[in-house]
């Protein structure tokens, strides 16, 4: 009886043991909760979910919904979309609002634009609702010089069809703001801008900005437009300093090169009185050698002092700046 007792004690516990694995194997309450709903899921396939490390809420639950919502699902797409990285939920409710809107929209083209990283819902919305995004704030300067800062408010509608490797937004601001930079620089004046800036918007809009984007552009509207500085005058400004700049660096490089011809010009005129000095201190030496080989007499001498003298005398009277140099001296 001890025997008996224990071998059915041992069989109870690994019963406990074997209901506690398989009710973390098989969710029983999901199972239910599916069933109730209408929605079959076979107990295998809840088992395997659970082998490839798969949620089984995350694909039962969003497929409930899909169901009740009159769309034909299957659990094996909505699983492969999870393990591919997607969001099944936001899938599944894109689909729902696609359906409700009469927007034709296949689970593998909203799988795809997931998977692309993109809003599927917010697309969807984005079609059923058009979103109104704001360009910054963007300065352009017309004919005249005047310098316009104008911003715009630009209605798009996401389409369906090419949110798969469209441009975004981005490049819809981009185009925006470049189309309104030429549509001011062609204007004559900044005063025919102010007075029909629609046609800024008219013009923007002729352009077909919204090629190869994921949106379509419905309506450009030019929500403020402000006068900035005046570039002309600046560039004016600018221009005539620089060349101001310039000619002053002409003429500081004219009086640079004139002071090196002055200071030229003195060396040489300073080298030539040196020279003129060394040649009238050669004069009483040759006077002196004249009178020891007898070239020249006392009378010869004299006469020499004379006219010394009297030329002395001349310049003295020809102005009274004038200095008169000094006749050489009796060795």
């Amino acid at each position: 009886m001890e025997f008996a007792a224990g071998s059915l004690l041992v069989l109870l516990f690994f019963g406990f043991i074997l209901l506690v694995v398989l009710f973390q194997l098989i969710p029983v309450g999901l199972w239910v909760q599916a069933w109730t709903s209408g929605v079959y899921v076979p107990f295998s396939k809840l088992v395997g979910m659970r082998f490839r490390r798969v949620s089984p809420s995350r694909i039962v639950n969003p497929l409930i919904t899909a169901r009740k919502a009159g769309l034909p699902l299957d659990a094996d797409e909505l699983e492969g979309h999870y393990l591919a990285g997607g969001n099944v939920e936001r899938v599944v409710q894109a689909l729902i609002a696609a359906d409700k809107a009469n927007i034709a929209l296949a689970f593998n083209q909203a799988a795809a634009i997931d998977l692309a990283g993109r809003d599927v819902l917010d697309a969807v919305q984005t079609s059923v609702n058009p979103k109104v995004i704001s360009t910054p704030r963007v300065a352009a300067m017309a004919k005249d010089g005047i310098q316009l800062i104008a911003i715009a408010r630009v209605t798009v509608r996401a389409n369906i069809n090419r949110l798969v490797g469209g441009a975004g937004e981005e490049t819809i601001l981009a185009r925006v703001g470049e189309g309104i930079v030429s549509t001011i620089g062609s204007a004559a004046s900044h005063a025919a801008v102010l007075e029909n800036p629609d046609n800024i918007s008219k013009t923007v809009l002729s352009k077909g900005l919204d090629a190869g984007t994921a949106f379509e552009i419905l309506s450009i509207d030019i929500a403020d437009v402000d006068v900035g500085k005046n570039i002309g005058a600046e560039l004016q400004t600018d221009q005539a300093e620089a060349d101001k700049r310039v000619a002053q660096a002409r003429a500081e490089e004219r009086r640079a090169m004139a002071v090196a011809l002055e200071q030229e010009n003195r060396a040489r005129v300073e080298e030539a009185r040196a020279r003129v000095v060394e040649a009238e201190a050669q004069v009483p030496l040759a006077i002196a050698e004249a009178f020891r080989r007898g070239h020249l007499g006392v009378m010869d001498y004299a006469r020499y002092q004379n006219v010394q003298s009297d030329t002395s005398m001349r310049r003295a009277l020809a102005g009274p700046g004038a200095a008169a140099p000094e006749g050489p001296k009796d060795s």
